[in-house]
């Protein structure tokens, strides 16, 4: 059993993992009964934390906010994540710069050696690549309120300004934040529309309070980082196909990149990949990368160009318009 002090270290950071803990759980998690919990409770309480507690069936233990930040609880995996996210902060994100330099001489100061060791290493040996041009930032505010009501499972209203600059009132059920780039999505059940969607943080505008909360629901197709990458992908492409492809979809699948494009099962041996691009060429690069046999019946443009581009290979094996010569492919 633990002692008392490091006790209470240990029930701080259960309370700092979860929103909310029953006390039984917390009681079999520190190995003591439910009384001694409700006593440490008491000497969190004492020591200035906010644990709010209710009572009933559905009872538990939550840890509130107060006047000051406590100290947080983390193990060597957590700090060694929170350091290496504050030295490459914060792409897309409005003015935290300047604070993550000072959260991150905070923390470097109390990091044992073998963990400074770990976090120098992979810095010095990472170089991002950067930005070709600025983008929209996001406030680090909104980014908050939407990742707490994902972990809440809150349902959230706010205000959205379209691409076109119009705004509507949408009520969602929020479930992950995506980083793509300098730009933050938010894929959250649409109420209203009935159907997943996808958000840009920036031009979200939340109101409070949340919602009340809801069950999860089964995430989109890939997960939430495939469907942002097929939606901000295909709102870019000049070029849309439907490929029929003569393998199986796992086989596809595993060869195509969730932002080239979506597999579709038709049977055991083939399927269809509905993909796109940018430009023909690019299109016809995706297709012959996959190494498989398939058809393309449209576009139009698309089919056309796959016929040059077999003509012109076929030209580049010829000799003299004719098949290629036995003894200039032996060499002298």
């Amino acid at each position: 059993m633990l002692e008392t002090s490091a006790r209470l270290l240990r029930l701080l950071s259960l309370l700092q993992a979860r929103r909310e803990w029953a006390g039984a759980a917390l009681a079999e998690r520190l190995n003591v009964s439910e009384r001694t919990v409700r006593r440490d409770v008491d000497r969190l309480r004492e020591l200035g934390y906010p644990v709010n507690a209710t009572r009933g069936t559905d009872g538990g233990y939550r840890l509130g906010a107060g006047t000051a930040m406590p100290p947080l609880l983390l193990d060597d995996e957590e700090a060694v994540a929170v350091a290496v996210g504050l030295r490459t902060a914060a792409g897309g994100v409005a003015g935290i710069e300047e604070s993550s330099v000072r959260a991150l001489a905070k923390l470097e100061q109390v990091l044992p050696t073998r963990l400074r060791s770990r976090v120098n290493t992979l810095q010095a040996y990472t170089e991002p690549v950067p930005a070709d041009r600025p983008g929209p930032v996001a406030d680090p505010g909104v980014l908050t309120t939407l990742a707490a009501a994902c972990r809440d499972q809150e349902r959230l209203r706010f205000d959205y300004r379209s691409h076109d600059g119009s705004a509507s009132l949408r009520v969602v059920e929020p479930h992950r934040l995506v980083s793509w780039g300098r730009r933050w999505y938010l894929v959250a059940w649409d109420v209203d529309r009935r159907d997943w969607r996808t958000f840009r943080a920036d031009r979200v505008e939340p109101r409070t309070p949340t919602g009340p909360r809801f069950p999860p629901r089964d995430p989109p197709e890939g997960g939430a980082a495939a469907y942002v990458a097929r939606g901000v992908s295909a709102a870019a492409w000049r070029h849309r196909s439907r490929v029929v492809v003569h393998a199986p979809a796992q086989v596809v699948t595993e060869r195509v990149n969730p932002a080239v494009g979506v597999v579709e099962a038709v049977d055991g041996h083939t399927c269809v990949l509905h993909t796109g691009a940018d430009s023909l060429n690019t299109l016809a690069v995706h297709l012959g990368m996959l190494d498989l046999d398939f058809e393309v019946t449209e576009p139009p443009e698309l089919v056309e160009h796959l016929r040059d581009l077999t003509a012109r290979y076929a030209r580049s094996t010829a000799v003299d318009g004719g098949p290629p010569s036995t003894a200039a492919a032996a060499g002298p």
